[in-house]
């Protein structure tokens, strides 16, 4: 589970944030604060994974708030002026830039690029292939192993999961997962497929096979698999 706090003076903009928040089942907001100063005592004593923070904010501007954190999580930042953008990237910590307003594909992109950084920073001890994550279907939350995934396959609006004891169809796109999903393991071949490398059983002309699954492989990017795959 990814904890998070949302640092931001805008009622309207808090509101979407929520929104956002509240579509993905595997994060938590732990607060709500309308003031960095408000914040810095809740970080304190809690940790957290990812900090939404507005640079203008009533007290200290966001930017000058984030030199006084001691070991800061991912900060993805908020804010309606763009101009502040190549500043604030200056900052090792800060992840993301959003530019209200945003789109909720726009706000997912920034998650996924805070979780990446999260678990290359962190120290895991436990295996790569015990990394879940838990899909909202049909109101009801799915645990899926990463590792299991066999591969993911887009149908217009709609994407399937398919894993080794699992088929999940659910609203989504192929750009978020493939921006989810570990690019060492899992490769694009088809605009509307993406596979697991470690189930590829045999490439046979155009197609490729994952156990009993047969996967088109798109001709703009069999070059690139062949790569991947350390074919010769």
């Amino acid at each position: 589970m990814i904890n998070c706090i949302i640092i931001e003076d805008e009622i309207p903009a808090q509101k979407i944030l929520k929104n956002y928040l509240n579509k993905l089942p595997n994060i938590e907001l732990k607060g709500v604060f309308n003031a960095a100063l408000e914040a810095n005592a809740f970080l304190n004593d809690s940790t957290v994974d990812i900090v939404f923070l507005d640079i203008n904010l009533p007290d200290i501007s966001g930017i000058d708030f984030i030199k006084t954190i001691k070991n800061p999580p991912a900060i993805i930042m908020t804010t309606a002026y763009p101009d502040y953008a190549v500043s604030s990237f200056e900052l090792d910590t800060i992840v993301d830039y959003l530019v209200k307003p945003f789109s909720f594909d726009r706000f997912l992109k920034a998650i996924n690029k805070a979780k990446r950084i999260s678990v290359n920073t962190d120290e895991v001890t436990s295996d790569a292939s015990d990394e879940t994550i838990f899909l909202n279907v049909d109101k009801t939350l799915h645990k899926i192993i990463v590792n299991d995934i066999l591969h993911v396959e887009s149908d217009r609006n709609y994407i399937t999961i398919v894993s080794k004891n699992k088929k999940l169809t659910y609203i989504d796109s192929l750009k978020n997962w493939k921006e989810r999903l570990p690019e060492n393991t899992f490769i694009q071949v088809h605009k509307s497929f993406i596979v697991n490398s470690n189930f590829v059983e045999k490439i046979s002309g155009n197609a490729l096979y994952l156990r009993d699954n047969r996967i088109p492989i798109g001709r703009t990017y069999k070059q690139d698999l062949l790569k991947k795959l350390k074919i010769v």
